[in-house]
């Protein structure tokens, strides 16, 4: 009897608590997810009761992933409109080539603010707006002596 629990749970679809707990997200995102397009409007049961396809948790993988890789949840949600009618999204290589691009370019970014704090640290700055230390690598202006 145990065994026909999870294909019954299965076949009726899941419930939220279910969904984002096998997921590792909260309610709270799926229900963003869903305003946002992301996910498709589940069933409801008799109860009001949302149930989620079997295959929701997968696509809440795939969300998540694309996330990390660095794209936004539009360009996420524009991905998968693209692939819901069963094709390939045509510029998907594209805009993993940009956003590799757009992710070199952030990097570069870092390391300039990384050897700005460095130096900063290496100098025992101690005031962004009238700072004492010797040779301070920060412009600053004594608050007050601002030119009219």
């Amino acid at each position: 009897m145990t065994t026909d629990a999870p294909m019954n749970a299965t076949k009726a679809g899941l419930r939220t608590g279910e969904v984002a707990e096998m997921a590792g997200v909260n309610i709270q995102t799926l229900r963003y997810y869903e305003r946002r397009g992301l996910l498709s409007e589940p069933a409801r049961s008799l109860g009001g009761h949302r149930l989620y396809p079997p295959d929701t948790v997968a696509l809440l993988g795939v969300i998540k992933a694309a996330q990390r890789l660095g794209f936004t949840l539009g360009e996420v949600a524009e991905l998968i409109d693209a692939g819901r009618g069963g094709h390939p999204a045509p510029d998907l290589r594209q805009r993993a080539v940009d956003k590799l691009a757009e992710i070199e370019a952030k990097i570069v970014d870092l390391q300039v603010i990384r050897g700005a704090l460095k130096r900063v640290v290496d100098a025992r700055c101690d005031s962004l707006t009238n700072c004492t230390c010797a040779e301070c690598p920060i412009p600053f202006l004594t608050i007050g002596d601002r030119p009219e």
